[in-house]
């Protein structure tokens, strides 16, 4: 009996309710699509009909109201930006904590991985004092001007990167250590072994860390309503909480719902694209 549960029953019943999850989740994000297309009276009336006349004009409507033409562009340049440098900082660190014999090698990656464990709401003042005293000191005795775009993505790349390290040193655990021999062997040193030989070859893992920060960077919020408030300097997902207070009043749940479809459809599609060798990236250091 207990065999037939734990080997038979219990996975089938967890892979069901993985499905079903995943199935609810998919027509949710479909019927979100549906209701971008709708007047507000249809998403009222018929919310689980297809729209009687498409209303593409929605795009429109939510996109000036919004104010995405700028806050697209910061997410577009901060969440490249960002992701670039999370994985340019983060893959040496990770190299260095995977390939060290150091006793202070595991130590290290546990104070990494304790950074995961920090919620952002707990540092909430911090932040916000470090953001104004960094304002004044560069305004006033450095640069004369202070973007704070620029703070931003500062905190973007420090927060990020506990994740990426974690992730990067198991995967690059992974690896076997002949490459590297191998490199040794033909002259190359230790960072040309890095640059020329390990990268290319932890490319999967690269590419995890890479997507991961971009999708987690493009849905930013909290950070950037704290830091980044003014509406020039709006990311999309604090953008889109304007378009909420102003279309819930003029009741326009149709661009409501358009203004959603623009923030979240594209993270979509690049993580079903790449959906595969994020999995793998993030499994291929599990037995190290």
């Amino acid at each position: 009996m207990r065999r037939l549960l734990g080997d038979i029953l219990l996975p089938r019943a967890t892979a069901i309710a993985l499905w079903a999850w995943v199935a609810f989740n998919l027509a949710l994000v479909a019927w979100i699509g549906l209701q971008s297309l709708k007047e507000s009276g249809e998403v009222w009336l018929t919310p689980f009909s297809l729209p009687e006349d498409p209303h593409w004009e929605n795009y429109g409507a939510a996109w000036q109201a919004a104010g995405f033409s700028s806050a697209a562009l910061n997410s577009t340049v901060l969440t490249l930006l960002g992701s670039l440098l999370i994985v340019a900082l983060s893959a040496p660190a990770a190299y260095v904590l995977a390939r060290s014999s150091r006793r202070l090698a595991g130590p290290l990656t546990g104070y990494f991985a304790m950074g995961l464990s920090i919620p952002l709401q707990t540092v909430v003042i911090p932040i916000v004092v470090i953001k104004l005293s960094l304002y004044t000191f560069m305004e006033d005795w450095v640069t004369g001007w202070w973007d704070n775009r620029i703070t931003l993505l500062i905190f973007q790349v420090a927060l990020s990167l506990p994740f990426s390290v974690f992730v990067l040193t198991g995967y690059l655990r992974s690896l076997p250590h002949e490459i590297e021999e191998a490199a040794e062997m033909d002259g190359a040193g230790p960072l040309r072994s890095f640059v020329r030989i390990v990268l290319p070859v932890a490319r999967p893992g690269v590419v995890t860390v890479l997507v991961l920060n971009v999708i987690g960077l493009w849905n930013e919020t909290l950070l950037v309503l704290l830091i980044a408030p003014q509406p020039g300097e709006r990311m999309l997902p604090a953008a889109l909480l304007n378009l909420y207070s102003s279309m819930q009043y003029s009741s326009d749940w149709g661009g409501l719902f358009a203004g959603i479809v623009i923030l979240v459809y594209p993270m979509i599609v690049l993580y079903l694209w790449l959906g595969r060798r994020i999995v793998e990236g993030m499994t291929a250091g599990i037995s190290k």
